[in-house]
């Protein structure tokens, strides 16, 4: 049933009580283990928001939450599956420490950031751009295509590291240090409302990432464009009749969608790390498509999102150490039912609620 729902249901309600069955599928499995599920809740709660340094662990894998999301929703918008969300954060951590290492020397850091987001987003866009031109030009559908160029940017990036970049000596797989005056401030200035949150990851990052969500919004909704990426994701033919060119849009949708990807790895490698590591993506590509999916595919909403799995992430390390009897992979479990329902989200308690506002129209009438 594809009615049309009031917003307050579409980007409210829905998600709402996906979240709510999650959790309490969620409990039920806690409860059969032996524990108390208020108390994990609890644990998982302060753990997030409890105390500075958790809070600033929180806001940090939001971040990443949010470029991939966002990324994702881009894609979305033009009927396009981006799940290379993994690689383009890749390839854009990449851009962004080469930028680091090439003028930490000779620039502070609010020098090197514009270099550093140019890159990120420009070898993000390009890994992205590609599977777009294949998808628009052979076919090749873009799920695939997006999947094996993950396992591409792995291996590329290993061996770059491997062989160019790791320091003579050092068994670990990663550049040099950065010099400190490349390293991305810290969210030092909330110190006061969450004493310690200096000691955490948390990074100016975050601030680029709210920017970059409302790039997103004036993009899609406010320009000529976003109007023709809308138009040709709801009905690509109704598009090409009405002489929008689909190559530009599934190329360059794409490009977009890649490069939000890509600043995703300015968190990690210049906020974080302060080095080019192997790990960059952190699995953030994967959880940005839930993200999406939660956030119906709208930057504000994505933001909240985000701001759950980040939550999760911070909250579950909390819980695996406070409850032993729960462990990581058992939290990866209630992340997973999460993912899983908020992918479930068109399938399970619309077609009831919808069938809802049609009884009620029928009775007013």
């Amino acid at each position: 049933m594809n009615k049309e729902l009031p917003g307050w249901v579409d980007y409210g309600l829905l998600p709402l009580l996906n979240l709510m069955t999650a959790f309490i599928v969620a409990g039920l499995v806690v409860l059969a283990i032996g524990e108390n599920p208020l108390e994990a809740v609890g644990h998982i709660a302060y753990g997030a928001f409890g105390y500075g340094n958790g809070v600033g662990y929180t806001l940090f894998y939001t971040t990443n939450f949010i470029f991939t999301g966002l990324a994702v929703a881009v894609a979305f918008h033009a009927s396009q599956f981006n799940i290379g969300g993994e690689g383009q954060a890749y390839l854009g951590g990449l851009g962004v420490g080469l930028a680091c290492l090439g003028l930490d020397h000779v620039l502070p850091w609010w020098g090197i950031l514009p270099f550093a987001i140019a890159m990120g987003a420009l070898f993000g866009a390009i890994w992205a751009a590609i599977p777009g031109y294949l998808f628009a030009k052979r076919g090749a559908h873009v799920v695939i295509t997006t999947i094996m160029f993950n396992f591409i940017s792995y291996s590329l990036m290993n061996y770059l590291i491997n062989n160019f970049l790791k320091v003579p000596g050092n068994a670990s797989v990663q550049s040099r240090t950065f010099e400190q005056t490349a390293w991305m401030p810290k969210l030092e200035w909330l110190s006061g409302m969450f004493p310690g949150i200096q000691t955490s990851p948390a990074n100016l990052s975050f601030v680029l990432a709210l920017v970059a969500c409302v790039f997103v919004y004036i993009l899609i909704w406010r320009t000529k464009f976003g109007y023709e990426v809308r138009v040709y994701g709801a009905n690509p033919t109704a598009a090409r009749y009405a002489g929008i060119s689909t190559t530009r849009i599934v190329v360059l949708t794409m490009a977009i969608s890649g490069a939000l990807a890509g600043l995703m790895g300015m968190n990690p490698v210049m906020g974080d790390q302060n080095r080019i590591f192997l790990d960059i993506p952190q699995q953030a590509g994967f959880v940005g498509i839930a993200v999406a999916l939660m956030g119906r595919s709208h930057p504000l909403w994505i933001v909240f999102a985000a701001l759950l799995f980040g939550m999760l992430y911070q909250g579950g390390a909390e819980l695996a150490f406070e409850m032993p009897s729960i462990t990581r992979d058992m939290v990866v479990v209630i992340q997973g039912l999460v993912i899983l329902f908020a992918g479930a989200m068109e399938f399970m308690f619309r077609p009831w609620i919808a069938g809802l506002f049609t009884m009620m129209e029928k009775s007013d009438a």
